[in-house]
């Protein structure tokens, strides 16, 4: 997926086939929150900036390495809606075929909620990436700051949808409870990217 054109992503995410779907397309939203917020800290380095250099570099190292992960859960989620589509496919022939269908099924559902609960993750840090680059990030591109913190929440209320998709057919407890726990964050992210947003046109506005 990283290598492919984005012409050529869009026109798989349009055809007619099981994958990519909602939950890759959250990852994307992951991953550009992140190069943005990598944009921004590199337009803040400089004798100008030499009083948050330490925090600017740390952005520049988190933000790449956040790109990344939300890169490889996009390749990660269209992997696992895969199996999902093809444990269906199983025969049900009988009854100890329905029980092997319903199993991988099960199994295949937890796989797949795995990748979009990492991605609320992924948003959640680069929010909290954004809300530390506001304040000493360069104001010219301070605008990109926002687009990033809306591309954080694009990201975290996709994915919470693609995990809840697929909370009917996970029955383990344990794993239903930390994939809740993961999508109860996803209105606080939104919040939070809100308000990063607000700021940046509160100063736009000035």
């Amino acid at each position: 997926m990283r290598d492919e054109t984005i012409s050529d992503f869009l026109d798989r995410l349009a055809d007619r086939i099981p994958a990519p779907g909602g939950g890759a397309s959250a990852a994307l939203h992951a991953a550009q929150a992140a190069a943005l917020l990598a944009m921004v800290a590199r337009y803040s380095t400089g004798e100008k900036y030499a009083a948050h250099q330490v925090v600017v570099e740390r952005i520049i190292r988190e933000s790449d390495a956040l790109r990344e992960r939300a890169l490889t859960l996009a390749e990660q989620d269209a992997a696992a809606f895969t199996a999902v589509t093809d444990a269906y496919r199983l025969p049900k022939d009988d009854e100890a075929a329905k029980a092997a269908r319903s199993a991988a099924i099960g199994q295949a559902l937890t796989g797949a909620a795995r990748p979009p609960a990492e991605v609320i993750t992924a948003a959640l840090d680069a929010v909290e990436l954004a809300e530390t680059l506001l304040p000493i990030g360069n104001p010219n591109v301070i605008t990109d700051i926002a687009a990033a913190a809306e591309a954080a929440r694009a990201a975290a209320t996709t994915a919470r949808v693609n995990v809840e998709v697929n909370l009917g057919g996970i029955r383990e407890e344990r794993t239903r409870e930390a994939l809740l726990a993961d999508t109860a964050r996803v209105d606080e992210i939104a919040d939070r990217a809100e308000r990063v947003t607000a700021a940046v046109r509160a100063e736009l506005a000035k």
